[in-house]
């Protein structure tokens, strides 16, 4: 999985979905900040008057965004690569260094009882705020099964990889329910990396997990983030009957750059019929994908992508920004604008999908879409989409 630092929005609206996807956690600034960034020491009464009423309200303080986005506008440099040019990263994908009380915690327990994270292996920039979660906020952390291994070595990934990784832990998926049920988590993500090395892929493990975690709590909800299975459709229904409550799978990337971008075992039309079979054989699952921007595609393709995801009935989508893990992997060749990110999430909207998280800063699994997943998970449940 791959899919941010923080992503922004404008306008009231934007503020409230953003709330909805981030949480609350994101609203810690020292009135210093505010101060200095509003200073009005030495200016006219008319400067000051201006100053108060463009200065921060209300509605930012309890959306957190009290960052100064004028200077976005302002940026001079690069969004696309130049040959041979590596692009710094502009202002609106810089986060914070993780730390906190929750992250320490979550961090004690996961290594206490073996297990992984993608927040940790494929060095996601959200990690702090997703895992910190603020002293009364829910954090979200997902689990990544089947070791830290990955047999396969997609260019923008940087879990690590191996032909013959080592063999499974028959307790991880007993310890990882015993780890979300001391977490109090009502929502969980369950990913994990290719196993191309076992018969099912892995498929097995993941339905045991599931089948531990709802033994524990009944009203937990489930996602699990599934590799291809390299097409093997009955590994898909083991999974899709195995109690989850969401089915993710992502496709990466538009079809015209998957082979630049994936292993070679992956396709996009493979990745589209995982998705449509697991909704074939569990139609009440809800089923999710997600599209890294940045690596060099068009607009018309990211829109012919997008509805071909739509016409295959995947419910939700999510687009964030592909971010150069090490020098190893593909660099960016442009950074997306969070503007141009609005805009696909109304275009996402338009196609049908029922929740688009479009955003510089969004991942594939993010608190993001688990608050918003939760309520859409509650009204399939009771038949009301």
């Amino acid at each position: 999985m791959s899919l941010l630092p923080r992503g922004c929005c404008r306008g009231a609206a934007a503020t409230a979905a953003r709330r909805l996807l981030l949480g609350g956690a994101q609203g810690r600034v020292s009135g210093s900040h505010v101060c200095n960034q509003y200073r009005t020491s030495g200016s006219s009464p008319e400067e000051k008057k201006e100053f108060l009423q463009n200065g921060p309200d209300l509605q930012d303080f309890v959306s957190g965004e009290l960052s100064d986005k004028s200077t976005w506008a302002e940026y001079k440099g690069n969004l696309k690569r130049q040959k041979g040019e590596r692009l710094r990263l502009p202002p609106w994908l810089k986060t914070k260094i993780p730390m906190g009380k929750n992250y320490n915690k979550l961090k004690n327990t996961l290594r206490s009882l073996n297990l992984h994270t993608v927040c940790e292996e494929a060095r996601c920039p959200n990690i702090g705020e997703c895992w910190g979660g603020g002293e009364y906020a829910t954090a979200t952390a997902t689990i990544m099964l089947m070791g830290d291994a990955c047999t396969r070595g997609c260019r923008f990934c940087s879990v690590k990889t191996a032909k013959n990784p080592p063999p499974l832990d028959p307790k991880e998926p007993y310890n990882t329910a015993k780890a979300i049920a001391e977490w109090g988590l009502d929502y969980v993500v369950l990913t994990s990396v290719d196993r191309d090395d076992m018969p099912d892929g892995g498929a097995e493990h993941f339905a045991k997990t599931v089948s531990h975690l709802k033994e524990r709590n009944s009203k937990i909800l489930v996602e699990c983030l599934t590799p291809d299975f390299r097409g093997d459709l009955k590994a898909v229904e083991k999974v899709a009957l195995s109690g989850l409550d969401v089915y993710a799978h992502n496709v990466e990337t538009v079809p015209e750059l998957q082979r630049k971008v994936r292993d070679p075992r992956a396709n996009f039309e493979q990745s589209v019929r995982v998705l449509k079979h697991a909704k074939e054989v569990q139609p009440g699952v809800i089923s999710k994908t997600s599209i890294m921007l940045g690596l060099g595609e068009t607009d018309e393709q990211v829109y012919s992508t997008m509805k071909l995801l739509r016409e295959a009935d995947v419910d939700c989508l999510t687009l964030g920004q592909y971010m150069q893990p090490t020098k190893r992997h593909l660099k960016v060749e442009e950074y997306i604008t969070p503007e141009k990110f609005k805009y696909w999430e109304k275009v996402g909207n338009d196609l049908g999908f029922h929740y688009t998280a479009s955003g510089p800063l969004v991942r594939s699994s993010y608190k993001a879409g688990e608050f918003f997943l939760k309520n859409l998970v509650e009204k399939r449940k009771t038949k009301a989409i």
